[in-house]
């Protein structure tokens, strides 16, 4: 009898805890979801960005021999955003320290320059990355692989470049891309009123892509949102391309009727094709196509489209003596240029965004980002 009443309580407790939710206690474990009963998924991470509160782009100012031009201010500059005059909230001259995602390719495709790259660590550290900056290395051939985290130790990146390994004949240049600007997008970015990092991606690689999954398009919009500049070195054992000034405009050295390069996968190589690869068409409506059809292919050479659509530049080396040297002209553009910022007013919220930097001095040539592609929502 004693026991029947113990019996009927607990059922008494355990009525007014299922009518009580908030004193309930919640399952310890998964619950097996009734057959036929449809499970309710995690949203889908959104790959679309609708808006941009900070819009950051580096500014390279030359004068008319090609030297760099260090003593102007924030008032010398005029920024627009589609037109309409911005206001600038951050401005500082190769002050904020780097965050550097070296991207090298390490395909059997460069075997006969692989020597050269391994021995490029000490002028990646002391005069790209700087005693202030961090870097990480990302290796890719048929493979993507993260070789080493963001560190300020310039030792652990030396040794890093020094160890790196052919791999397959692969080049998934766009995926490796992809993975540097993810990396980059978690790192600060600086503000009117706090320091932060210039996030920056330096990609020593031939100019094509074999098997990525990603599209440049793709590449291209993530990293003008995230406000990533890029750099490439170009690597070829084939093409002998311009070795100085940095390559801005596409140029030829092959005579006539000869071609360079391999075509680029799935294409028909013509003299109208390799125009295009090489610059003949206009890069910065190269850049606009490409963000603007993220699935499609490009055509244009992917590592000048990148550079000029971020405000970077492009360096095509064709002695194995000159990819130090292309590098070594990089990091001193990089601690020698300007770095503007600015939250957008006054711009329409979807669409391409043209950008346009100018100086107070008409004798100076100016080169910044071309501007950033936000896509209409829910699209």
């Amino acid at each position: 009898m004693r026991g029947a009443r113990v019996l009927q309580a607990l059922g008494l407790l355990a009525l007014l805890g299922a009518a009580n939710p908030v004193t309930a206690q919640a399952p310890t474990g998964p619950i097996t979801p009734a057959p036929g009963t449809r499970v309710q998924q995690a949203p889908q991470e959104s790959r679309i960005v609708t808006q941009v509160s900070l819009v950051n782009t580096p500014v390279t100012v030359r004068d008319s021999k090609g030297r760099m031009v260090a003593n102007l201010e924030d008032k010398d500059f005029r920024i627009t955003d589609n037109g309409v005059r911005q206001t600038i909230t951050h401005f500082d001259l190769g002050g904020d320290p780097l965050s550097l995602v070296i991207l090298v390719e390490t395909s059997a495709r460069i075997a006969p320059l692989f020597a050269q790259v391994q021995k490029t660590g000490i002028v990646l550290t002391e005069q790209v990355m700087g005693p202030d900056g961090e870097a990480a290395v990302i290796g890719f051939n048929d493979s993507v692989d993260k070789l080493l985290d963001f560190t300020q130790s310039h030792d652990a990146v030396q040794k890093t470049i020094n160890k790196l390994k052919n791999g397959p004949s692969g080049s998934k240049l766009y995926d490796a891309m992809a993975a540097g600007v993810e990396m980059l997008s978690g790192r600060p970015l600086p503000s009117a009123d706090a320091p932060g990092r210039r996030r920056v991606m330096l990609i020593l690689s031939e100019a094509a892509d074999v098997g990525s999954e990603t599209g440049l398009g793709a590449v291209l919009r993530r990293a003008q949102l995230t406000n990533v500049t890029i750099y490439s070195v170009g690597l070829s054992t084939t093409a002998a391309q311009l070795k100085s000034p940095p390559k801005e405009v596409g140029h030829r050295s092959q005579p006539p009727g000869t071609f360079p390069q391999p075509p680029l996968p799935g294409t028909i190589q013509t003299p109208t094709t390799e125009a295009t690869r090489y610059g003949g068409a206009d890069v910065m409506q190269a850049v606009i196509w490409a963000v603007q059809h993220a699935k499609d292919t490009v055509r244009a050479n992917p590592l000048e489209v990148a550079t000029a659509g971020t405000g970077g530049v492009h360096i095509a080396a064709f002695k194995d003596s000159s990819i130090e040297k292309a590098i070594d002209e990089i990091g001193g553009e990089l601690h020698s240029q300007y770095s503007v910022s600015y939250s957008p007013a006054g711009v329409n919220a979807s669409g391409y965004h043209e950008i346009k930097v100018t100086v107070a001095r008409k004798d100076l040539k100016v080169r910044a980002r071309p501007g950033y592609y936000l896509a209409p929502p829910g699209s």
